[in-house]
């Protein structure tokens, strides 16, 4: 793998962050106990959050939910519910870990954030300068009369802020546009891809979805991402996680995949069979990423280390005296980002935006349930959430397992948090 040139730049911006780092690492930020009360929270009106949340369990809409809620820097709800495996009643702890899925995005974008303060790139630089396999792709633009594919070139190339914002023109390999069934011909999905360097070869096989910029598609931009972080740090994408995000912060419970050594931690994670009962996946298909670190997903963790990486971001960047990211950077991020000719990210409504490597609510009455425009965040697959809401100064986390994602227990849990709020 190539690597730029930085000179003494370069150097003395890998002393500094090697002991920003360094200092960091023994910091062991914590997240403050605080009392609802004092953070304009009511407690009566928590303990509706609390039944809310008790009624889905009791239906079987959910085995158990981890919930933390912190506003004005203190933590001020933070509660398991219900059962982290239905069939021993095994109670769901605070601690227990989740498999992360999609949360995994946003900490891929901070870390390539990282980077982009020290100044090795720009977000309007062509990714082919970093990954030669984006030159001169081709752009899927139908079929003929007899099925064959046709193809199209690129009206502009592909840029670092498309890879941010899902404006790249990468599908992503699991739905059934005629691109993902391409993706999946050439092995170019999470089950089967080795390395985040082969995805990239791969990727330069296939074609577009659409014209960089024209549209906004959930796909791969995240492992784009996780690759330049690769490409600008020289190192492995875990080991700058673990070095730059998780070990400054006193994130001790993230980790890749479902490590053996931590599997009693995990809660079960559960399926909606065709009577729309729960029932526990029969294989433990994120394991293979215990050892494969990828951006799109692959990143498993428990609600409180969630919370100390939401809280830096609603702190702009800073968390107990450890800075990983700078005020006007985490501003940035929390932004807007889809160009004029892309209303949201929802086809149905314009309710939310895409920052860099978040959604941001732009319209609250056009979200649909409490919520603060300006608030950002991410779903996974498994029916985990987290957000944060710089109007309120909060954040919070919201962790089940539950596939597919379940937005209406989002919706519900979120509505239940934000009533509690009375100053």
């Amino acid at each position: 793998m190539k690597r730029p040139y930085l000179g003494i730049l370069g150097l003395l911006l890998g002393i500094a962050t090697t002991a920003v780092v360094a200092s960091a690492a023994l910091a062991q930020p914590v997240l403050p106990q605080g009392d609802a009360k004092s953070a304009g929270m009511s407690t009566a009106r928590l303990a509706i959050l609390d039944a809310g949340i008790q009624a889905e369990i009791d239906k079987g809409t959910v085995a158990g939910v981890v919930v933390a809620v912190a506003r004005h820097g203190h933590v001020v709800h933070n509660k398991a519910y219900g059962y982290a495996d239905l069939a021993t009643h095994k109670p769901m702890r605070k601690d227990d870990l989740f498999r992360l899925y999609s949360m995994t995005k946003a900490v891929a974008s901070v870390a390539l954030l990282t980077l982009y303060e020290q100044g090795r790139f720009q977000l309007n630089d062509p990714l082919e300068l970093y990954i030669p396999s984006f030159k001169n792709l081709k752009v899927y633009a139908g079929k003929d009369a007899n099925g064959n594919v046709i193809l199209e070139d690129m009206k502009r190339k592909p840029t670092v802020l498309d890879a941010f914002r899902h404006t790249l023109g990468l599908a992503s390999g699991v739905g059934q546009h005629a691109v993902d069934t391409i993706y999946r011909e050439h092995g170019l999905t999470m089950g089967s891809l080795d390395s985040l360097s082969q995805e990239m070869q791969k990727i330069g096989e296939v074609p577009l979805r659409y014209q960089p910029g024209e549209q906004w598609v959930y796909g791969l931009g995240h492992d784009v991402q996780a690759y330049l972080v690769e490409y600008f740090s020289g190192m492995p994408y875990a080991e700058y996680l673990q070095k730059v995000i998780f070990t400054p912060l006193g994130m001790k419970d993230t980790m890749f995949g479902v490590p053996p050594a931590f599997a009693d931690r995990f809660a079960t994670l559960y399926n909606v069979n065709k009577d729309g009962a729960l029932q526990p996946q029969q294989t433990e298909g994120y394991a293979r990423y215990t050892t494969h670190a990828f951006a799109t997903l692959s990143l498993s963790g428990s609600t409180g280390d969630y919370l100390k990486f939401a809280q830096m971001l609603l702190n702009k960047g800073e968390l107990d005296g450890v800075r990983i990211l700078g005020r006007k950077t985490v501003e940035m991020m929390g932004r807007n980002w889809l160009p004029p000719n892309i209303a949201s990210i929802n086809s149905n409504d314009r309710s939310t935006g895409w920052g860099l490597g978040v959604s941001v609510v732009i319209d609250d009455l056009a979200y649909g349930h409490l919520g603060s425009t300006g608030a950002f965040g991410w779903s996974g697959a498994a029916t985990t959430f987290f957000t944060v809401d710089p109007a309120e100064d909060m954040a919070y986390v919201i962790m089940a397992q539950k596939m597919p994602t379940d937005g209406n227990i989002r919706n519900k849990i979120e509505n239940l948090i934000y009533q509690a709020l009375v100053k």
